[in-house]
């Protein structure tokens, strides 16, 4: 199984129902299980309001055939972008389940579950957008290796230019750092209330 081959067929079908795809996940434990998490393209947006609320929707993969730049305000709480619904899930999953089992990118005789989820409130930072859409927000931010002497960063999204990350950290001073892309392990919007 190649997981760009079905990152490729997620895009695909998000991009007919003018969504985008925020990170494919594959999981072989007991099940096999690929979990798509999908968002509101900016651009698209009709619908303002708060944070996603993590609706999702199941299909079994197994059962399949039967069943730009962003600009932002430095100063923004949260983000104006519509919800993802319950339907955008099931639409989405409906449909690439069937083009995973019409080009067989999912191989072997054992079946397979596939969630369609929203990316939820401490949603995943993966791309380079992702951290200009959300400039305001509070963000947790852990590297691969060292920046400066610290691997792990909280602070205010600043924005992205040039492959780093900017980021206005938490306590008095508020010193800016630059993260580069590369070196980003994990990064995840905080939830604040």
């Amino acid at each position: 199984m190649v997981l760009e081959k079905i990152r490729e067929a997620a895009e695909r079908v998000a991009r007919s129902e003018g969504l985008e795809i925020v990170d494919v996940e594959w999981k072989v434990g007991r099940e096999r299980f690929l979990r798509v998490y999908i968002d509101r393209v900016p651009d698209a947006v009709t619908d303002f309001g708060a944070d996603n609320n993590g609706d999702s929707a199941e299909l079994d993969g197994s059962e399949a055939l039967e069943g730009g730049s962003i600009q932002a305000s430095a100063t923004a709480a949260k983000p104006a972008y519509a919800k993802i619904s319950h339907t955008d899930c099931e639409r989405v999953s409906q449909q690439l389940s069937v083009i995973l089992d019409v080009e067989e990118l999912i191989p072997g005789a054992a079946g397979y579950t596939l969630e369609v989820s929203s990316p939820g409130m401490d949603r995943a930072l993966t791309k380079p957008e992702h951290f200009t859409r959300f400039v305001g927000r509070l963000a947790k931010i852990t590297t691969s290796e060292p920046v400066g002497e610290a691997k792990f960063f909280e602070g205010r999204l600043a924005g992205f230019a040039e492959g780093n990350v900017r980021m206005t950290l938490k306590g008095k001073e508020g010193r800016t750092v630059e993260l580069p892309l590369q070196m980003i392990r994990k990064a995840n919007l905080v939830v604040e209330f």
